[in-house]
């Protein structure tokens, strides 16, 4: 960690402190002195894993409390109507979601500036985010993947939609006009997005200071086993239990049992008792080592869309693959749990509705409890199944704009873009490398980079979401290929067997 970024955060420390906000398991002051830091956690710099985080100050063992925030330290709908005037005004006017609601309280309190009780924090915000609301044009087609555009596209729609009905509440507050433009409005959203961690009384969540520092980390999984007919009729994947989910709500916090009682959590959650926001280790850490907390189960398409990041290796990542009407009326799984594992294996339901699926209809009802309970139904069946998932992951990759290749080379120039400051030093690149002019020149001409002299700070953050669409798009297609690979093996393994 640098020491002129924690120096411009020490007067943050010194306030969370006196907010009671600490990282010491039995309340002492801890070190450095009017700090709520250095007992048990540290603020840190990991360039490889999120960037500035939180660091054990000390070895931590599993389950251990490492920071408190008190309920009175939280920034929530309630706490910032202590404000009358912003209070009345939201509740007189038509009524608008928890997420609205919470966002017009923090562009109001932005307002306020110094003056406001919560400046130390708010001056700490990020300033801009890469969630896919924030897309142009041109970054949203660089997914390339029809579902991530139009997942992108939605939320776009949903940002403009939202802050048109909120305008006028918000010229009713006196808003700076900085603060009624649509691009506040979506940085507040953003921040709630990204930021907030769940609390019961308010479907919004809260804005934890000091907590929302630590960087995430991807739930635990089970062994590879784990996808056992038993674990998928319990967790209610087939359709008449109704569909699966995509993962916990973006303001919940992934919790798992400590303890044979399952008394309390080891990573994070609201304590009703001590009436804080308590944070837990939810592992053993070495002095030294990143603290991490789950948000949530997200596939990386998900973490874009809310958080404005990707991993490179994320165990919850999938792909789905498009499949014909027979497939979907000839079983009963939920559409959702149709797809490719990260690791290019398909899902247990997949495979099991399109063995159903190559199965002739008159055949269907006499061995469908053993398609439900993960069983191959023959050899030839299970070659149809694995060419026809094969068929369809080459095809996708065909339709796509580059190769994975490709977007290596692609990644590769971007990199040597984010380090040019003058334009004529990006034209002279660009003229080295005419192999990459087509995505390369559609990004400098999108960005009228052509006609200024210096690279402006919009244009890298705009080169910094082009990225994040770029290694989307890698690790989806990557997913397709290793399938693929996976598929061929197990038709060669089959067809040795059946010789």
């Amino acid at each position: 960690m640098e020491n002129a970024e924690y120096e411009k955060l020490e007067g943050f420390f010194e306030w969370a402190s006196k907010l009671g906000i600490s990282d010491s398991p039995n309340n002492f002051h801890s070190l450095p002195p009017n700090s709520c830091l250095g007992n048990s956690l540290l603020l840190s710099y990991f360039p490889d894993a999120g960037g500035r985080g939180l660091g054990a100050a000390r070895d931590l063992r599993k389950g251990e409390l490492v920071l408190k925030v008190p309920k009175s330290a939280l920034i929530t709908r309630d706490s910032l109507f202590r404000d009358e005037f912003l209070s009345s005004a939201v509740n007189n006017h038509n009524p608008l979601s928890p997420t609205q609601i919470l966002a017009v309280c923090l562009l109001f309190e932005m307002g306020k500036g110094k003056s406001s009780f919560w400046y130390p924090y708010l001056i700490h915000l990020p300033r801009c985010y890469d969630i896919l609301a924030t897309f142009s044009e041109f970054e949203k087609q660089a997914l390339q993947v029809d579902d991530a555009i139009w997942t992108a596209e939605k939320a776009i729609s949903k940002a403009e939609a939202e802050w048109k009905e909120v305008f006028l509440l918000m010229q009713q507050l006196q808003f700076r006009p900085q603060f009624l433009t649509l691009r506040a409005w979506i940085w507040a959203c953003a921040t709630i997005s990204s930021r907030t961690l769940h609390v019961p009384w308010d479907e919004a969540g809260c804005l934890c200071p000091v907590g929302d520092l630590f960087n995430y980390a991807v739930p635990e999984e089970e062994p590879s086993s784990y996808e056992t007919a038993e674990s998928w009729m319990n967790g209610s994947f087939l359709q008449d239990d109704g569909p699966l989910s995509s993962g916990i709500s973006r303001s919940n916090v992934f919790v798992e049992g400590y303890d044979a009682h399952m008394q309390r959590l080891t990573d994070g959650g609201f304590d009703e008792d001590n009436a804080a926001y308590c944070f837990y280790a939810r592992k053993n850490y070495k002095k030294g080592e990143q603290v991490l907390l789950s948000y949530g189960t997200y596939t990386n398409l998900e973490l874009l869309e809310f958080y404005g990041f990707c991993l490179d290796e994320n165990s919850n990542d999938k792909v789905f693959i498009p499949l014909e009407a027979s497939m979907y009326i000839c079983n009963s799984w939920a559409v959702d749990s149709l797809y490719i594992h990260e690791d290019g294996k398909p899902s247990f339901a997949l495979l099991s509705a399109l063995r159903l699926w190559a199965t002739p209809p008159n055949q269907r009802r006499s061995i469908g409890h053993l398609a439900y309970s993960g069983s191959q139904l023959s050899v030839e069946n299970e070659i149809m199944v694995l060419k026809w998932i094969s068929k369809s992951c080459q095809s996708i990759l065909k339709s796509l704009a580059t190769t994975v290749e490709e977007d290596n080379l692609v990644l590769s120039s971007i990199s040597k873009l984010q380090n040019l400051n003058k334009c004529r030093e990006v034209k002279k690149m660009i003229q080295c490398e005419c192999e990459f002019e087509g995505e390369v020149s559609a990004f400098l001409e999108a960005n009228n980079v052509q006609k200024v002299e210096n690279v402006c700070s919009k244009t890298k953050r705009s080169i910094e979401r082009w990225k994040l669409a770029v290694e989307w798009r890698l690790r989806y297609k990557t997913i397709l290929i290793d399938c693929i690979s996976y598929c061929a093996q197990i038709i060669i393994s089959l067809s040795t067997q059946n010789a």
